[in-house]
């Protein structure tokens, strides 16, 4: 196998997020230094640092701690819906082969869990050393890992000095979609400048976020221009013809289920169902879906909101939500209806209500940088990046040579996606 092939290839592991997301290879810029270690996990080591102990678990056997990994999803200082035991125990037989989760305990009593972070070892580079890679994928597309709010500087720290104790961890930490902003990155940022630590940060990019801080009643007029207005409401008339308009919003296990067929139905139609991506033409990733979803709904976490003509759905989506965040985590609707926006539509409604629910601070759109139609009605923006660490002192050319390595398999995967991008024209 040549090293290009190889190196796209990135060894037997699954393909992650970074792998089916557009990236333009762009220059790292290098910081800060580190030390090393290889090879895999050891699922079950526990390692004391005197403070905390760090544990490591294959995702599957977590079982177990879910009360604890709530109460640390209440306290953390960056909330992530997508790494709480109802949506993470859900995803893990679909997308968290090979998936060991860090859990960093306090050693005061009562014992406390005080971080969370999923990784799994990735050959990205061929021969190259490996990579821990935090663990993200299509569904679960924000990597922040969850820290206790009151000490995260010192849980990460924790983190930190147990990959470089152990001669079977890589010395380099990849966390795909995270933040470059804010407090959590200022304490992943301050623990690495603590060790001696390096980063760069890769395919940085800003996607559409609601985040008003304040005028919440004046948003939209703000957001929607006066012509763009006017244009929506010749929609919402051409809707309004066919029959009732109505809005609907599923928020208990009762109600979402249905409510989740009606979306995984209307997504099928449209251009997922004819790419096959569709969930409900997967089996797998619909038993995934209905798992989260109607466990969070439990937990007063996910709502599905509908907007039909009369009894017709034509279009829904789907929100899930983390103490005084929530994410619009997908949306459907249908392509026979596209003349009248039924998602614009649709999105409209779901804003006025995030809006009018001031326990929501913000909103991630989880859509893709210049969404065409998202980034013009939300006005904030949720700065991203890929972090690429070395976690230690020393080893500067190493840490030079990988983030070689990962600029070109970027742009190798870009050229790749254009290339199958004009065979299929």
């Amino acid at each position: 196998m040549s090293f290009v092939s190889n190196l796209l290839r990135g060894g037997p592991q699954p393909r992650d997020d970074l792998d089916r997301r557009r990236s333009e290879g762009e220059k790292p810029k290098l910081r800060l230094s580190m030390s090393s270690a290889q090879d895999k996990p050891d699922r079950s080591e526990v390692r004391d640092n005197g403070r905390f102990h760090v544990e490591q678990r294959a995702l599957a056997h977590l079982a177990d701690i879910v009360p604890a990994w709530r109460d640390l999803a209440r306290r953390t200082l960056e909330p992530n819906v997508f790494y709480e035991p109802e949506f993470a125990l859900a995803a893990a037989p679909v997308f968290g082969s090979g998936v060991v989760a860090f859990l960093v305990w306090s050693r005061q009593e009562p014992r406390r869990l005080v971080g969370f972070f999923p990784v799994r070892v990735s050959r990205r580079y061929g021969l190259f050393p490996p990579v821990l890679v935090g663990w993200t994928y299509p569904y679960a597309p924000f990597g922040a890992a969850l820290a206790d709010r009151d000490e995260s500087e010192a849980v990460i720290a924790a983190l930190f000095d147990h990959i470089a104790a152990s001669p079977r961890l890589p010395c380099l930490l990849l966390l795909p979609m995270a933040p470059t902003k804010g407090r959590w990155t200022h304490a992943l940022a301050s623990a690495l400048a603590r060790r001696g630590g390096r980063f760069a940060l890769f395919d940085q990019h800003r996607r559409a976020l609601l985040a008003p801080l304040r005028n919440r009643e004046t948003y939209l007029d703000r957001a929607v221009s006066r012509g763009k207005r006017r244009e929506l409401q010749r929609q919402a008339r051409r809707l309004s013809e066919r029959g009732a308009v109505v809005v609907s919003q599923a928020l208990t296990p009762e109600t979402i289920g249905p409510a989740l067929e009606t979306f995984m139905t209307l997504e099928a139609r449209g251009w997922k169902g004819r790419a096959g991506s569709a969930a409900i033409m997967q089996a797998a990733v619909a038993a995934f879906m209905r798992r989260a979803v109607v466990s969070l709904s439990a937990r007063a976490s996910a709502r599905v909101i509908q907007l039909s003509i009369g009894e017709r759905p034509i279009a829904a989506g789907i929100v899930l939500r983390s103490g005084d965040r929530s994410w619009f985590w997908k949306i459907a609707y249908d392509e026979s209806e596209a003349r009248s926006s039924p998602g614009v539509q649709l999105t409209l409604e779901l804003t006025q209500a995030l809006l009018d629910d001031e326990t929501v601070m913000q909103t991630d759109s989880c859509a893709v940088a210049n969404h065409p139609m998202i980034d013009r009605l939300w006005l904030e923006r949720l700065e991203l990046a890929d972090h690429l660490l070395q976690i230690g002192p020393g080893g500067g050319a190493r840490f030079a040579l990988a983030c070689y390595l990962e600029t070109l398999r970027r742009a190798l995967l870009a050229t790749a996606k254009r290339l199958r991008g004009r065979l299929h024209r």
